[in-house]
């Protein structure tokens, strides 16, 4: 991802510095030659020649040498100027086209509204992000460790370059109009601060936060996030599980919910099947018959689960289904509820 004005500027530089060899080389041999220099005279001569430093000969100059010098003195003024300008204009350009680049990036980062803000682009981070790319959702990633920049550009992703302990960061990522937030320090108390600090910003942001230890679960709950992981927890249950019932595990393995063009299980609000006020029920939808995707799953207006519900259960506002199917099917429901 080099500018081409960098590059540019970086050829120009090559050629610069070859000059400079070049004319170095030339003095050297022509106060061997014509002189009679040793070649650490000879060295030294060209150099205090070539800087226009002002010290005196090594020995005094025949007019041959005088002649020699002349045409070196011209010679160096000119490559030496070149050579400074074309530095000094890579060095302002570089300035130039980074201000620019974070200008641009941070007027992208203000253009996001009921994005995703994830702090820290660590393995957890990294996945994260990969899913959110995959979902073609908004999302923000607060880093502070700038040698992740490159990194973070060659994934495409709008990033912020600071400490997510400061407010003014968290600000600059839009954790004030942001859907959701994702802490996914390696430093429980870090995170603690940050989840507190977005909570502050954000009273309605939902917020998701990692935890390396069970004891700071309570904790990050109490500082205002809205759900807690415990990645090693998580694993261990997962290989545990692999042990008791690994058939159903390699069947869950199996159920994709990354990419839209290959997954098997959807969440969806129930304002996309309907707008009137009046509650209707799983049977009414009759998605198995609309698009193949099966009902597995209703989260109600307080949030609470039920697995497998019945086809008479009614579907209140601002609640939300969790269907199943393959990816056919999840793609029929999708394009028949505009859902995105």
């Amino acid at each position: 991802m080099n500018n081409p004005l960098i590059t540019f500027f970086r050829t120009k530089i090559y050629t610069a510095i070859f000059l400079l060899i070049i004319i170095l080389m030339i003095g050297v041999f022509g106060y061997v030659m014509i002189s009679g220099y040793s070649w650490v005279d000879a060295l030294y001569m060209t150099v205090i020649t070539m800087t226009t430093v002002g010290f005196g000969e090594v020995v005094p100059l025949d007019d041959e040498s005088k002649i020699f010098t002349i045409f070196l003195i011209l010679a160096s003024v000119v490559i030496v100027g070149y050579a400074l300008s074309i530095i000094t204009e890579y060095i302002l350009s570089k300035n130039d086209v980074e201000e620019l680049k974070h200008k641009k990036m941070q007027k992208k980062i203000d253009s996001f509204k009921n994005h995703i803000v994830i702090c820290g682009y660590g393995r957890n981070g990294k996945q994260a992000a990969r899913k959110l790319t995959a979902y073609n959702k908004q999302f923000v990633v607060i880093e502070k460790n700038k040698e992740m920049e490159e990194r973070m550009q060659l994934d495409g992703v709008a990033y912020v370059i600071g400490n997510a302990n400061e407010d003014e960061v968290l600000v600059t990522a839009g954790v004030d109009r942001a859907e959701c937030f994702i802490s996914a320090l390696p430093n429980d108390a870090d995170n603690l601060f940050v989840v507190l600090s977005a909570r502050q910003l954000n009273s309605k942001i939902n917020i998701i936060s990692r935890a390396s230890n069970e004891s700071s679960y309570d904790k990050l709950k109490f500082a205002g996030a809205n759900n807690v992981i415990l990645p090693d927890k998580i694993g261990g249950d997962h290989m545990a599980s692999l042990v008791v019932v690994p058939g159903l595990m390699e069947f869950i393995d199996n159920l994709s919910i990354v990419g839209k063009s290959d997954i098997n299980i959807e969440e969806v609000a129930v304002e996309k099947f309907y707008d009137s006020k009046k509650p209707r029920t799983i049977k009414d939808l009759d998605l198995r018959k609309k698009t193949g995707c099966t009902v597995i799953g209703y989260k109600d207006e307080n949030g609470e689960y039920t697995v497998n519900p019945g086809a008479e259960m009614k579907l209140a506002r601002h609640s939300k289904i969790i269907v199943l199917g393959r990816p056919e099917q999840i793609e029929a429901l999708n394009s028949e509820y505009d859902i995105d």
